[in-house]
C-alpha cells in the first residue's frame, strides 16, 4: 500500500467516522422524540370524585358532546348494583349548552349538584322522561350526585367550555426519556471517536513510511 492508496482508504474511513459521529446523536434524538410520545394527552381532573363509580372507567372515557347544543343524561341506568348510576357518568359539553338529564323509570332520582353548584331537580321522581334540564353558561367542571343513593356511588360530572381542570393521562401521555436515548451522551462520545481517529491515521501512515520506506510516487514496488 502506498501513501496515495493509504490516503483514500484512511480518508473513507474518516468521513465515514464522521458521517455516523453526526448521524448518530440525530437519530438518537429521532427515537427520544418518539418515545416521548409527542404532547401527550389530557383530560378533565374531577379530583377523585368520581372514582368509586361503578359505571366510571376513567377521566380519559368522558363523552365529548361539545358541539351539541342538547345533550341527554340517562338518569337511572344499571351502575352500582342496580339502577344507580347516570348515564354516561361524565359528559363534556360546550358553554351555552342544554343537559337533559332523563329518567329511565327505573327507581326514584334526583339530581343535586355537589357544593354550591347549580344543579337541583328537586324532590326524587321515578316517572320516565326528560324530568329536569339545565343550561350551562359558565366554564367549569359541575358534579352532582342522586341524594336517595349517593352512598350507592351515584354520582357524575358535567365538564363545561375549555377552562377547567385537567391531568395528564397516564397511558398515552408523555414518556420520560432517558438521557442516554435523547442524545446527550452520545454526541461526545462519537465526536471523540472520530477526533481519535484523526490522530491515529496519521501515525500509522508514518509507521508504514518508517518501515518499509514508501515514496510518495512508487505503487506496488519499483517502476
Amino acid at each position: 500500500m502506498n501513501r496515495r492508496e493509504f490516503v483514500r482508504t484512511a480518508g473513507g474511513a474518516t468521513a465515514g467516522v464522521a458521517a455516523l459521529s453526526a448521524a448518530g446523536p440525530a437519530a438518537a434524538q429521532e427515537e427520544g422524540t418518539e418515545s416521548g410520545g409527542g404532547d401527550g394527552n389530557t383530560a378533565p381532573d374531577f379530583g377523585g370524585y368520581l372514582d368509586d363509580v361503578g359505571n366510571f372507567s376513567g377521566p380519559g372515557s368522558t363523552v365529548d358532546e361539545t358541539g351539541s347544543d342538547t345533550v341527554t343524561v340517562e338518569v337511572g341506568v344499571q351502575a352500582n348494583g342496580g339502577p344507580n348510576g347516570f348515564g354516561p357518568p361524565a359528559v363534556h359539553v360546550d358553554n351555552g349548552a342544554t343537559v337533559q338529564f332523563e329518567w329511565t323509570g327505573n327507581g326514584s332520582h334526583n339530581v343535586v349538584s355537589d357544593g354550591d353548584g347549580p344543579l337541583d331537580s328537586g324532590s326524587a321522581a321515578s316517572s320516565s322522561g326528560v324530568n329536569y334540564e339545565y343550561t350551562f353558561e359558565e366554564d367549569g367542571i359541575f358534579n352532582y350526585y342522586c341524594v336517595p343513593h349517593e352512598t350507592l356511588q351515584m354520582k357524575g360530572s358535567i365538564v363545561v367550555g375549555e377552562d377547567y381542570p385537567t391531568q395528564t393521562l397516564e397511558s398515552g401521555g408523555p414518556v420520560e426519556v432517558d438521557p442516554h436515548y435523547a442524545g446527550v451522551p452520545i454526541q461526545p462520545h462519537y465526536v471523540g471517536f472520530g477526533a481519535g481517529l484523526a490522530v491515529i491515521i496519521p501515525l500509522i501512515f508514518t509507521f508504514f513510511q518508517l518501515k518499509y520506506g514508501e515514496s510518495p510516487h512508487t505503487s506496488g514496488g519499483n517502476n
